[in-house]
């Protein structure tokens, strides 16, 4: 008999939310436009950063290769990245309700962490084309064809889209009775499991495994393909050829640390509790810091990248003459 009343307000409850509320940074009003104002300008320049190099890539046909067109799609999901979440958090800056309701939260939940779970599964493709370009260098046309580096792409937009569908569905599941406040500025995963009615330990152990596979995984492959490809540069005879490819693994590497270091610590253990203002700003961070500087660190340092965006910001007025 007493299995019957718990399972009754389960499905009660699950439906009586219908909106949450994402505190964000609560400040005065003045500083809630400061904060406007600053996330709007690092948004506007992530943006034209990226998209600025996908553009590049599709009108310098020097780009055509698997390696540009692995950055070009990066840049285009780094796009995707930041516009499910930045955008909403600028206009609850301007928001005195801040209110999302629960189907648009989820919803943000899902791409969100859908294109990071994309993110990661570039960062491998990057690192695996890295690998065969110079360990195999002879065998990489032959290897890297047209239908493989097709397949890597669609693989790298279609994984996390996938993958992430079980996390979303089992945190969507949680009865939620109130109250609705999210001490967050984008709809997270671990404040959202902690206003659950009942504490899920099956769910959180699912999601926890769930990252703990996919983060440690792809950031192993991503350290032992560098670490292959480094000691095949240590032992190439030219000291410029070492220092270029050196510079690159490092710049990409460290976006890597970055990356993976933060999400590592909010996500494999989401029941560690974490202090809400450490969460915002390592959120904050991996979401619209990194994907500020991608741009710079992974493309704007390599020439034919920066001689590609000079001829079409410096001689557009020639092309369009063509």
């Amino acid at each position: 008999m007493s299995s019957k009343p718990k399972n009754a307000p389960s499905t009660e409850t699950t439906n009586s939310i219908s909106h949450f509320i994402l505190m964000g940074f609560p400040s005065s009003p003045e500083m809630q436009l400061l904060y406007f104002g600053l996330f709007s300008v690092v948004h506007i320049l992530t943006l034209m950063g990226n998209t600025a190099i996908v553009y590049a890539v599709l009108w310098d046909r020097r780009l055509h290769t698997p390696m540009y067109i692995f950055l070009g799609n990066f840049s285009l999901l780094e796009i995707c990245y930041v516009t499910t979440t930045v955008p909403n958090m600028l206009a609850n800056f301007l928001s005195t309700s801040k209110t999302i309701s629960f189907v648009s939260c989820f919803t943000q939940f899902y791409f969100f962490f859908s294109f990071g779970y994309d993110e990661g599964f570039f960062l491998c493709i990057m690192a695996f084309d890295r690998y065969l370009a110079i360990r195999r260098p002879l065998h990489y046309p032959r290897i890297m064809t047209k239908q493989l580096y097709t397949g890597l792409v669609i693989f790298g937009w279609s994984g996390g889209l996938i993958l992430f569908l079980t996390p979303v569905v089992l945190i969507s599941q949680l009865p939620f009775c109130g109250p609705n406040t999210i001490n967050h500025f984008l709809c997270d995963p671990v404040p959202l499991m902690m206003l659950s009615c009942s504490e899920d330990t099956i769910t959180q152990l699912i999601y926890s495994t769930f990252n703990a596979f996919f983060m440690i995984g792809t950031f192993l492959f991503i350290l032992c393909s560098y670490a292959l490809v480094i000691l095949t540069v240590l032992r190439m005879p030219s000291r410029a050829g070492q220092h270029k490819a050196l510079s690159t693994c490092a710049s990409h590497l460290a976006v890597v640390v970055l990356f993976y270091g933060s999400i590592m610590v909010m996500y494999i253990c989401p029941g560690s509790g974490h202090p809400a203002k450490i969460q915002k700003f390592v959120t904050l961070f991996y979401s619209v810091i990194t994907p500020l500087y991608s741009p710079l660190i992974y493309s704007l340092r390599n020439k034919e990248m920066k001689t590609a965006l000079r001829k079409i910001f410096g001689t557009g007025h020639g092309v369009h003459k063509m």
